[in-house]
């Protein structure tokens, strides 16, 4: 799947099958569902994830609880738009494509 895959399967009702843990969590929290955001990244335990997590936490203004979850991911803690943060993660995590 690539950026523009990802982002067009955000008008759909369902997110596409195959999406790990931390893209699934991306697109319900782009989709406006928070909880179902969060129990996808709880679901992994990966790195990737658990930035995902971080950037939950952030939306919810529960900073400290993001600065948990960004040391569990090894990034430094992001004070940024949580758009420019949501674009860096899918931007490491797929490929641009057309």
């Amino acid at each position: 799947m690539t950026r523009n895959d990802f982002r067009a399967s955000l008008s759909e009702i369902f997110p596409p099958s195959g999406l790990t843990g931390a893209l699934m969590a991306l697109w319900w929290q782009r989709k406006g569902d928070w909880d179902k955001a969060h129990g996808a990244a709880q679901s992994d335990n990966g790195a990737e994830a658990a930035w995902v997590h971080a950037l939950l936490h952030r939306q919810e203004g529960d900073l400290s609880n993001a600065a948990y979850w960004y040391r569990r991911a090894d990034r430094e803690v992001r004070t940024d738009p949580l758009e420019a943060e949501w674009e860096a993660i899918i931007t490491e995590l797929l490929p641009e494509g057309g």
